[in-house]
């Protein structure tokens, strides 16, 4: 009996081998490299293998990301995490991608807020789902036009502060 994807693969002309190949893909392993420019701690992770997350890499991530200015270790999102490997992966997954903020408490969002209209009240920062990074080597502006081509969060351009925000909420830019 023919399953639904088989029959509408079959029906676009479409080899079902193909089909086996992108769930493949999915699974293949996903590393990142990190520079957290506040504390200077660096880590090379593979932090997704044999089609699942890995725990330990995930909660290295985390501690590498978290808010340089209280300690606090706060959960970073999966999807973050691929979306900046995806993009370092744009460029040939050159030096460790450059964390400028990862994780942000709240109380260091307000401090911030205070100081700048530019930092959000309700930060994706504070639940683990945003970043401001740098990729070495690439380009500010091509950095942000391949996180706005993947139309998988919002980006923001900070040409003056020599940074890209990418985040997992809606998809926007500014």
């Amino acid at each position: 009996m023919l399953d639904r994807r088989r029959v509408l693969a079959a029906g676009l002309g479409l080899a079902v081998p193909a089909l086996g190949a992108s769930a493949a893909a999915a699974s293949a392993p996903r590393s990142l490299s990190v520079l957290n420019l506040h504390t200077g701690e660096k880590l090379a992770a593979t932090y997704f293998e044999g089609g699942r997350y890995l725990p330990d890499a995930l909660a290295a991530l985390d501690r590498v990301l978290r808010d340089h200015r209280t300690g606090e270790v706060h959960p970073i999102a999966p999807g973050l995490i691929d979306l900046v490997a995806d993009l370092a992966g744009q460029f040939g997954r050159p030096d460790a991608v450059q964390i400028i903020s990862g994780y942000r408490s709240p109380a260091s969002n307000a401090a911030l807020h205070a100081r700048s209209s530019g930092v959000a009240t309700r930060s994706l920062h504070m639940q683990g789902m945003a970043m401001d990074i740098r990729v070495p080597g690439a380009p500010l502006e091509r950095l942000r036009n391949a996180a706005l081509a993947l139309r998988r969060g919002g980006v923001g351009y900070y040409p003056a502060s020599n940074f890209v925000h990418v985040d997992v909420g809606k998809v926007r830019q500014w």
